[in-house]
């Protein structure tokens, strides 16, 4: 019962338990709204029948305040097994979501956009967060209540109980043969809403190139078109949900119209008494009263389907795993007959075999989309190859846990990305112990203390959201201080110059010189004068290895790097 749970809420395993709970002191809390009923209906009999002694009238006083304790006791806990025991188990959701996508390859992500992981961490966490506290376990209390009630109500009498319970059934049948169609809605309002959001974003991200290009009429026009379908989503979806439960709960109200008429007809043949019809007018009506409400919750559980469906997703994805042992002898990069595609489908790499040598440099070059980036990312196992073997220093790569490979490594993207945080704790990501001073020194050696001088606050200068107070260039200079402080055995570099000026890129290029001594350098770059002092050259064509060697080696052939030296020595003597 409890993986069931687990499957069908995406709980943890004491989630599942809390969850039981929760519903077990509903159940209990509406069992306890009952007991004033039956305390009443003989409080009323001894009325009727002038049998009220001042002693009985004790009994009564003392009973309801019975009940109320009871009724205390009982919300007590339903309250802390369900609203606090869910918000315990939503943080624990939330946590458990951000560990597994940490786990999972990044392939994924080309799948998920930021706004529908965000969606789902966010928006659908909080949609299970509300079914838990108050629909689930509201509608187990209900159900469990009302079929012990009607227990109760066929002991005292058959013929009244089925014509108080005779409407119950349909009524949850008309809500429950409704999931698809609620299910139908819900996906469409689920599906308005991340396209709403991922439009959002990307107006928010891409403002100054649309005020560059005098687009923001346009594009705004664009989204609040976006805006009123969701509008219109919403509206249908609670429409969709409102007609199954407006006419479940209809039916429910000719519960108490047939208990009035075959209470009148048995009272009026003299079957029953006066205080049993008076009891079974009054026990109904405290009987469909919730269960208007489980209706509704039941209609809620069911929209919640899709929100379910979306976070087991993410928690389906098969996350990577390996050995916490690193067993390489050095640390050179060989790649065997390496194949590789996206999706199953976009095959970036065929048959990609070369060695990156400790102590040397080794440079990725070729035209846009031959695979330079991705031969870097399978180095570092951000995805798993399809075929072929990737070692370091003799070790499969794929069977060894990816954060203690990653220890290896020091990776300088192409695309920086800081924190709203200072100078100081940024360059700190690459080593979280690091001193002060090895910090500085990191960052003397990537050229930054420069501008961090001209800082009010210097290394203790916040930098605003991805480093927003920064220049490209800057920003760059930190992510490659990282790469200095981490100290790591391999380094990989995306174009990590690609933002710096001449000056500056020589600086670096002399820093990062210091830096590769007895290590394995992998560089990726479309300007020749960045891997002109590179030992080894791969040129990557079509997601093969078109040619390889040293430089001076490659230029005499005349082939693709001979060609791509001599275009960028045009585009550079190219003016205006």
């Amino acid at each position: 019962m409890i993986k069931t749970l687990q499957r069908r809420f995406a709980l943890s395993e004491q989630g599942a338990k809390d969850l039981i709970k929760g519903c077990a002191a509903c159940v209990a809390q509406d069992i306890s709204f009952m007991v004033p009923v039956g305390l009443l209906y003989y409080f009323v009999i001894d009325i009727m029948n002038e049998n009220l002694t001042s002693n009985k009238a004790i009994f009564y006083i003392i009973g309801a305040v019975f009940c109320l304790a009871i009724i205390f006791i009982t919300t007590y806990f339903q309250y802390n097994c369900t609203y606090l025991a869910t918000y315990i188990e939503s943080g624990k959701r939330r946590i458990s979501l951000a560990e597994h996508l940490r786990k999972i390859p990044l392939s994924f992500f080309g799948k998920k956009d930021l706004a529908d992981l965000t969606n789902s961490i966010m928006g659908d966490c909080a949609t299970l967060e509300t079914a838990f506290s108050h629909y689930v376990p509201a509608l187990a209390g209900s159900v469990a209540s009302a079929t012990l009630v009607s227990i109760c109500l066929f002991i005292y009498d058959w013929r009244m109980a089925l014509a108080a319970v005779w409407v119950l059934p349909i009524a949850f049948l008309i809500t429950f043969f409704s999931s698809h169609v609620q299910q139908y809605f819900n996906n469409k309002s689920v599906a308005a809403n991340v396209a709403l959001e991922d439009s959002v974003q990307e107006c928010v991200e891409n403002l100054q190139d649309l005020k560059a290009n005098n687009a923001e009429r346009g594009y705004l026009k664009h989204l609040f078109k976006k805006i009123d379908y969701v509008e219109k989503r919403h509206i249908i979806t609670e429409l969709g949900t409102a007609l199954f439960v407006v006419s479940s709960t209809l039916v429910l109200k000719f519960g108490i119209a047939t208990v009035a008429l075959v209470g009148s007809v048995l009272l009026i043949n003299g079957e029953i008494n006066i205080p049993l019809f008076f009891m079974f007018l009054l026990v109904a009506s405290r009987l469909y009263a919730p269960l208007e409400g489980a209706l509704q919750n039941l209609a809620a559980i069911i929209s919640t389907k899709t929100n379910i469906n979306r976070m087991n997703e993410i928690f389906d994805c098969q996350v990577q795993t390996g050995s916490s042992l690193l067993t390489n002898t050095g640390y050179d990069i060989v790649f065997q007959n390496v194949g590789f595609s996206y999706n199953n489908k976009e095959t970036v790499l065929k048959d990609v075999s070369f060695t990156a040598k400790q102590g040397e440099v080794t440079a990725l070059v070729g035209p846009s989309g031959g695979g330079k980036t991705t031969v870097s990312r399978l180095a570092a196992r951000f995805w798993d190859i399809d075929k072929g073997k990737i070692t370091v220093g003799g070790m499969d790569i794929s069977k060894i846990d990816p954060e203690t490979l990653l220890s290896l490594y020091s990776i300088v993207f192409q695309d920086v990305t800081l924190f709203n945080n200072t100078i100081m704790e940024n360059i700190r990501i690459g080593r979280k112990n690091a001193t002060d001073a090895e910090v500085i020194e990191a960052a003397k050696l990537a050229n930054c203390e420069e501008f961090v001088r001209k800082l009010p606050e210097g290394y203790n200068s916040m930098i605003g959201e991805n480093g927003c107070e920064l220049s490209g260039g800057e920003r760059q200079r930190i992510s490659i201080a990282r790469a200095f402080l981490k100290n790591a055995p391999i380094i990989l570099l995306d174009e990590a110059t690609a933002s710096l000026d001449v000056e500056n890129e020589t600086l670096i290029q002399t820093a990062l010189s210091k830096l590769i001594k007895n290590k394995t350098v992998l560089v990726i770059a479309h300007r020749m004068r960045t891997v002109s002092g590179a030992d080894n050259v791969i040129v990557l064509k079509d997601g093969v290895v078109a040619e390889h060697g040293a430089p001076s080696k490659l230029i005499k052939t005349g082939n693709i790097f001979h060609n791509m030296i001599k275009l960028q020595k045009m585009s550079s003597d190219w003016e205006i």
